[in-house]
């Protein structure tokens, strides 16, 4: 028998309710609720700068700041390498995206802040400025540190630095290449195909214009295997430099278009295909008759440069630090709104534990960078930059290390919504490697290590000195320090072979007495008391969320 009652469907298609999933991250205030950060901004004198840092803070925060930073990284860079009646152009368009984020790191100055108007704490407001906007995303950091980092290399030549330092100071922002602007990026390139980080085996040529030495024209002929951020205005390039100015290895500034308003000879072979750092487009280029000018002395090129490469390594340790802050914020953010098993993830044991291990390694990375962005101050004295120019190579090659990892860990946290890309972890997972790559690698800065403690003795007494104002304070730490102590003093004895081979174990001795002696003089007692006892203690895991029984891991997730 059929039945006459018509079937209705109040809300037909509709199959379930979505419910037990996390809400939105956006319109926050990062800054506000770093307050690892902020208290670091207040320690090291540069809270003058706190307004400014809330402004940035619900900027990079916003759901459209997110937006941009999530279309930057799928919609990419694209190289235009003829126009469409066949003109060389050697141009690479970027997504509005990409121009919106970057011209408002350029206007908050996370590029030139700390030199417009030098003060104790000057480097700190800039690194600060520099981590929120790298903490969402990360790709347009990479132009933003080289113009930051390229000022102390053209102070080396103040006939070129009259000209372009106003240019990079500028807080102005232009996508356009066009010798009549007001403002420039900056970017650099040394490395070739057959070097890598063994620059002094560049073949490019430089032959002068005319006498040749600082401060004058040559033509450039040859390639860089890397060359990031092409569309900048101006890089500083390494060249072996011909000609009775002076030989040898040199550093030059390249202009994309010069004076006359015509583009200089920069071809862009292809860009590569990166594991990340998608928003950011990196190249191969060919110079043929590329004009350039002679910054700094012939034949001390490196000397030149490595002006800038210590600015970007501690750009590294920031873009590190950055991701570490992005990965605990959302992993603590999913497991605060989301439930399992009759409780939120957050409340329930091993979650908590994870969560608290990830935080613990963050703050460690948040105090030892700003830390390391005091020390860079104009007041610096003596023992300071001593301290700096050690401290920031062992930081560089640590926390840029504990990156991915962090980040993977953390990616988990969010389970399978962590691995799609419709969550920022997956583009967090491939950044972070790139900053443990970039300006050095491992062994690399590992032997810069060595490097600094053979040339500069002094730099370990200073080393020495901070980690030791920690002292007596736990057992544990005393005696990390003094195996520390000893490792430097036998590698010191050792020939250089066996010192290769155990620098890697002496930089981790040295990263570890920092972050920790750090952590012991300026963070509550319960994360110093967890950071030396799981990272220094007998009782130590190997993977997060093994912190030792008794770790208060309330107290830590309640700064996070």
């Amino acid at each position: 028998m059929t039945s006459t009652t018509p079937v209705t469907h109040p809300r037909p298609h509709v199959t379930h309710e979505v419910f037990n999933q996390s809400t939105p991250r956006v319109d926050v205030n990062e800054y506000e609720l770093n307050h690892v950060l902020a208290e670091a901004v207040a320690r090291h004198d540069a809270g003058w700068a706190d307004d400014e840092l809330r402004q940035v803070g619900a900027l990079v925060g916003s759901a459209q700041f997110q937006h941009d930073a999530a279309v930057a990284n799928t919609l990419t860079p694209e190289l235009h390498t003829f126009d469409r009646w066949g003109h060389r152009i050697d141009e690479v368009e970027y997504h509005p995206s990409y121009h919106r984020i970057i011209s408002a790191a350029v206007a908050h100055g996370a590029h030139t802040r700390c030199w417009e108007d030098p003060q104790p704490g000057s480097h700190v407001a800039r690194a600060a400025i520099f981590l929120l906007f790298g903490q969402i995303e990360p790709g347009h950091a990479c132009p933003v540190s080289m113009t930051h980092a390229v000022i102390p290399s053209l102070e080396l030549q103040p006939d070129v630095a009259a000209l372009w330092v106003p240019k990079a100071l500028s807080r102005n922002y232009s996508p356009e290449l066009s010798a009549d602007k007001d403002s420039a990026i900056f970017g650099m390139s040394m490395t070739e195909k057959q070097g890598g980080s063994d620059v002094r085996a560049n073949t490019t040529v430089a032959r002068p214009v005319g006498a040749g030495g600082p401060g004058a024209d040559y033509l450039l002929t040859g390639h860089k295997w890397f060359c990031s951020a092409p569309m900048s205005d101006a890089f500083l390039v390494l060249a072996q430099a011909e000609g009775p100015g002076g030989e040898g290895l040199s550093c030059f500034l390249l202009p994309r278009v010069l004076p006359d308003g015509t583009r200089n000879v920069f071809r862009i072979q292809r860009l590569k295909d990166k594991l990340g750092n998608k928003s950011n487009a990196s190249s191969e280029i060919e110079l043929d008759g590329t004009v350039a000018v002679m910054v700094g002395e012939p034949g001390r090129g490196v000397r030149t440069i490595i002006e800038m490469v210590a600015q970007t390594r501690l750009d590294c340790v920031l873009g590190s630090t950055a991701g570490m802050r992005q990965s605990v914020a959302e992993a603590l953010w999913h497991a605060r709104h989301r439930a399992a098993f009759g409780a939120t993830l957050a409340d329930q044991p091993a979650m908590t534990a994870v969560l608290a291990d990830l935080a613990l390694e963050s703050e460690a990375a948040t105090v030892t960078a700003m830390r390391l962005a005091r020390a860079h101050d104009e007041d610096a004295g003596d023992s300071e930059r001593a301290f700096r120019r050690l401290a920031t190579a062992v930081a560089k090659y640590w926390i840029c290390k504990r990156g991915p990892h962090h980040a993977y860990e953390a990616l988990e946290c969010l389970g399978g919504n962590g691995y799609t890309e419709a969550f920022p972890m997956a583009m967090r997972y491939r950044e972070q490697p790139v900053m443990a790559v970039w300006e050095g690698s491992g062994n690399v800065i590992a032997l810069d290590v060595l490097r600094a403690m053979t040339r500069e003795p002094e730099s370990v007494a200073a080393f020495d000195a901070e980690v030791n104002l920690a002292r007596g304070t736990y057992p544990v730490l005393d005696t990390h320090l003094d195996r520390m102590r000893r490792e430097l003093a036998e590698l010191a004895r050792l020939g250089p072979a066996d010192a290769q081979r155990r620098a890697r174990r002496a930089v981790e001795s040295m990263a570890l007495a920092l972050e920790a002696s750090l952590l012991v003089r300026f963070s509550p007692a319960a994360v110093a008391d967890a950071f030396v006892a799981a990272r220094l203690g007998d009782d130590r895991g190997f993977e997060y969320g093994t912190l030792p029984v008794g770790t208060d891991l309330q107290a830590i997730l309640a700064r996070h």
